[in-house]
Protein backbone atom coordinates (compact mmCIF):
# COMPACT_ATOMS: atom_id res chain seq x y z
CA UNK A 1 0.00 0.00 0.00
CA UNK A 2 1.64 2.97 -0.89
CA UNK A 3 1.82 5.77 1.98
CA UNK A 4 -0.50 8.89 1.72
CA UNK A 5 -0.26 12.13 3.96
CA UNK A 6 -3.16 11.31 6.10
CA UNK A 7 -1.86 7.65 7.14
CA UNK A 8 -0.24 8.94 10.27
CA UNK A 9 -2.97 11.31 11.22
CA UNK A 10 -5.38 7.99 10.82
CA UNK A 11 -2.90 6.10 13.13
CA UNK A 12 -2.69 8.54 15.63
CA UNK A 13 -6.63 8.67 16.06
CA UNK A 14 -7.34 4.92 16.10
CA UNK A 15 -3.93 3.93 16.89
CA UNK A 16 -2.53 3.01 20.66
CA UNK A 17 0.53 4.84 20.49
CA UNK A 18 1.97 6.34 17.31
CA UNK A 19 3.83 3.28 16.20
CA UNK A 20 0.26 0.80 16.09
CA UNK A 21 -0.10 -0.03 12.21
CA UNK A 22 -1.14 -3.40 13.04
CA UNK A 23 -4.36 -3.39 15.80
CA UNK A 24 -7.52 -3.91 13.76
CA UNK A 25 -9.14 -1.05 14.51
CA UNK A 26 -6.36 1.33 12.90
CA UNK A 27 -6.45 -1.66 9.85
CA UNK A 28 -10.16 -1.10 9.28
CA UNK A 29 -10.21 3.28 9.70
CA UNK A 30 -7.39 3.05 6.89
CA UNK A 31 -9.41 0.24 4.18
CA UNK A 32 -11.85 3.18 5.47
CA UNK A 33 -10.18 5.73 3.81
CA UNK A 34 -9.00 3.71 1.25
CA UNK A 35 -12.49 2.88 -0.54
CA UNK A 36 -13.73 6.54 0.01
CA UNK A 37 -10.72 7.45 -1.99
CA UNK A 38 -11.54 4.43 -4.42
CA UNK A 39 -15.07 5.25 -4.69
CA UNK A 40 -14.71 8.46 -5.63
CA UNK A 41 -12.29 7.72 -8.81
CA UNK A 42 -14.64 5.23 -9.73
CA UNK A 43 -18.24 7.92 -9.52
CA UNK A 44 -15.57 9.82 -12.50
CA UNK A 45 -14.48 6.36 -14.01
CA UNK A 46 -17.25 4.28 -14.48
CA UNK A 47 -15.87 1.35 -16.32
CA UNK A 48 -12.40 1.18 -14.40
CA UNK A 49 -13.41 -2.42 -13.63
CA UNK A 50 -9.97 -3.57 -12.30
CA UNK A 51 -10.15 -0.85 -9.70
CA UNK A 52 -14.19 -1.73 -9.01
CA UNK A 53 -12.79 -5.25 -8.50
CA UNK A 54 -9.95 -3.91 -5.93
CA UNK A 55 -12.10 -1.74 -4.57
CA UNK A 56 -14.69 -5.11 -4.26
CA UNK A 57 -11.83 -7.06 -2.52
CA UNK A 58 -11.12 -3.89 -0.30
CA UNK A 59 -14.41 -3.96 0.98
CA UNK A 60 -14.49 -7.49 2.02
CA UNK A 61 -11.29 -7.41 4.08
CA UNK A 62 -12.90 -4.58 6.00
CA UNK A 63 -15.92 -6.50 7.05
CA UNK A 64 -13.64 -9.38 7.87
CA UNK A 65 -12.09 -6.99 10.07
CA UNK A 66 -14.76 -5.69 11.62
CA UNK A 67 -16.38 -9.51 12.01
CA UNK A 68 -13.38 -9.76 13.86
CA UNK A 69 -13.37 -6.46 16.09
CA UNK A 70 -17.17 -7.35 16.52
CA UNK A 71 -16.27 -10.88 18.57
CA UNK A 72 -13.87 -9.69 20.83
CA UNK A 73 -14.93 -6.68 21.95
CA UNK A 74 -18.55 -5.46 21.09
CA UNK A 75 -18.49 -1.84 22.38
CA UNK A 76 -15.04 -0.88 20.72
CA UNK A 77 -16.69 -2.48 17.51
CA UNK A 78 -19.65 0.03 18.36
CA UNK A 79 -17.89 2.91 18.79
CA UNK A 80 -15.43 2.56 15.76
CA UNK A 81 -18.09 1.83 13.15
CA UNK A 82 -19.68 5.20 14.79
CA UNK A 83 -16.77 7.05 14.27
CA UNK A 84 -16.21 5.72 10.82
CA UNK A 85 -19.47 7.07 10.19
CA UNK A 86 -20.18 3.42 8.34
CA UNK A 87 -23.86 2.67 9.85
CA UNK A 88 -26.48 5.31 9.68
Amino acid sequence: MADFPEKSAIIKEYGISERDTGSSEVQAALLTHRINHLTGHLKDHKKDNHSRRGLILLVSRRRHLLNYISRKNYSKYQDLVKKLGLRK
